[in-house]
């Protein structure tokens, strides 16, 4: 079982930036691809970003690349999704997920088998 917790939401007006942090329970965190996913009111969730778990492989959704950048920290059991150039089409709860395919990324949220609880974004215009 691995517990997922985020943190570093919160407002911010567009053209700003943001931290999320997603700390895990667990002695096998750095074997798993993480993931963020978000979800904004009335929308289904949507992929973000998505890191294996040497870091080797990363991939984004084509409407955040160049903006978001993901990345871990194996001793700290922690990955981390710097947000910047935000935009008010940003906002969702954003979500980190834990995918115990160790070497391959994917973009579907049923393919996670550990989530976190969410954490709040909001961009003001």
């Amino acid at each position: 079982q691995v517990l997922l917790v985020e943190s570093g939401g919160g407002l911010v007006q567009a053209g700003g930036s943001l931290r999320l942090s997603c700390a895990a329970s667990g002695r096998t965190f750095s074997s798993y691809t993480m993931g963020w996913f978000r979800q904004a009111p009335g929308k289904e969730r949507e992929f973000v970003a998505a890191i294996t778990w040497n870091g080797a492989s990363i991939y984004y959704v084509d409407s955040v690349k160049g903006r978001f950048t993901i990345s871990r920290d194996n001793a700290r059991n922690t990955v981390y999704l710097q947000m910047d150039s935000l935009k008010s089409e940003d906002t969702a709860v954003y979500y980190c997920a834990a995918d115990r395919s160790r070497g391959t990324i994917a973009t579907t949220a049923l393919y996670y088998d550990y989530w976190g609880q969410g954490t709040q974004v909001t961009v003001s215009a």
